[in-house]
């Protein structure tokens, strides 16, 4: 019976190839929308948890998330030496943060105009390469945005309306945006003068987080407050609504695709094969061993489908991180998920196929032009 599975395969090759790429499709589409969402999830949350300012001010109806693309300008600039005055405050210092289009027209990328010194002090960042901005076509950008990008210092980097800006250093480690610019040039460029996003609020040492939230809405109520260490905790699938159930419903019609094209394939192979099968039955195969037949075959092109999947999803998540820089993490979770959906569905879609098949009647089958 194994040799009758193989034979069956290799003498239609074209069908067995389309099988094969059926599979080979839901397994890659569940890799690559997972291992993004996994990717970005990691990516956002290592850059908010090296934010080690405790507290985000922001006026109602702005942005308090440092992981997702609204940003809005709307806090006053003045309120930095309010709250400097605030006892048990150490620092404080605005930031504007600008939304564009992402590396190659996909997705989205940010930037943040701010003041270096302060924020680099508060957060503890280093210039590792070149100097800090001297003037406002000046930038500075983490390390993984210069390997990523192929860009050093001296290079060139288009911002806003294509506008060139010069790369002054490059710093790490990374935290929230990878793009710093002079918090000036940012204002001028998006024409919100002595406005911010948010400001960073840092404690002093041993006093916390929360004692300090508490004395700035007594100083400065109808405020927004926000924990960065709740952003760090923030998930890329939380921060974009419905994600998690777009990647649960993936899943699924992934699942009926994989079953419905190898039940597809097998009914169409029984069709084909009905003389074949009524001479195995006329031989003394019995109903078992028909069915099993034709399973090994549906399981035997669902294992060449994922392995034909996983292979295209890595290589498809490697050019994509390449190309955009979007990051990727593959989870055992997920994979093993996948490979769930294709032998599941190769096993349940020839199910059909198989009872009936099982079901012939051998005198009709052979008699079947």
């Amino acid at each position: 019976m194994n040799d009758l599975v193989i034979s069956n395969i290799r003498q239609r090759p074209l069908r067995t190839l389309i099988s094969v790429a059926g599979v080979a499709l839901g397994v890659c589409l569940v890799m690559l929308f997972t291992g993004l969402s996994r990717g970005m999830s990691a990516d956002l949350q290592r850059r908010a948890s090296s934010v080690r300012a405790e507290i985000m001010f922001a006026r109602p109806g702005g942005s308090m998330q440092l992981s997702m693309a609204t940003a809005t300008a709307n806090v006053d600039t003045a309120y930095v030496a309010r709250l400097k005055k605030i006892d048990g405050v150490a620092d404080a210092v605005p930031v504007l943060l600008h939304v564009m289009q992402g590396r190659g027209g996909f997705g989205f990328e940010r930037l943040e105009g701010t003041d270096w010194a302060t924020y680099a002090r508060i957060n503890e960042l280093r210039i590792v390469r070149g100097v800090a901005p001297q003037g406002n076509r000046e930038i500075l950008i983490d390390e993984k945005k210069a390997r990523d990008s192929n860009l050093d210092v001296g290079g060139t980097l288009k911002l806003f309306n294509d506008v060139p800006y010069r790369i002054a250093g490059i710093y790490s480690p990374e935290s929230s945006a990878r793009i710093k610019l002079p918090l000036e040039a940012a204002q001028a460029e998006l024409e919100a003068t002595e406005k911010c996003t948010f400001i960073l609020v840092k404690s002093k040492d041993g006093v916390a987080a929360e004692t300090i939230a508490g004395r700035i809405n007594t100083e400065l109520p109808g405020n927004k407050l926000q924990f960065t260490r709740d952003l760090a905790n923030m998930s890329f699938e939380r921060s974009i609504p419905f994600l998690g159930t777009f990647l649960r419903v993936l899943v699924g019609l992934a699942a009926v695709v994989s079953a419905l094209i190898i039940m597809l394939a097998m009914y169409t192979t029984i069709t084909e094969r009905t003389r074949e099968i009524g001479t195995l039955k006329a031989l003394g195969a019995s109903r078992a061993e028909i069915v099993m037949t034709i399973e090994k075959e549906a399981l035997v092109i669902s294992l060449a489908g994922l392995v034909l999947g996983f292979a295209a999803a890595f290589l498809a998540g490697w050019l994509i991180e390449r190309i955009y820089g979007l990051s990727f993490e593959y989870g055992w979770g997920w994979a093993l998920t996948a490979c769930l959906i294709g032998l599941l569905g190769a096993a349940i879609g020839a199910l059909y196929p198989a009872i009936r098949a099982a079901s012939l009647d051998p005198v009709e089958a052979l008699a079947y032009e």
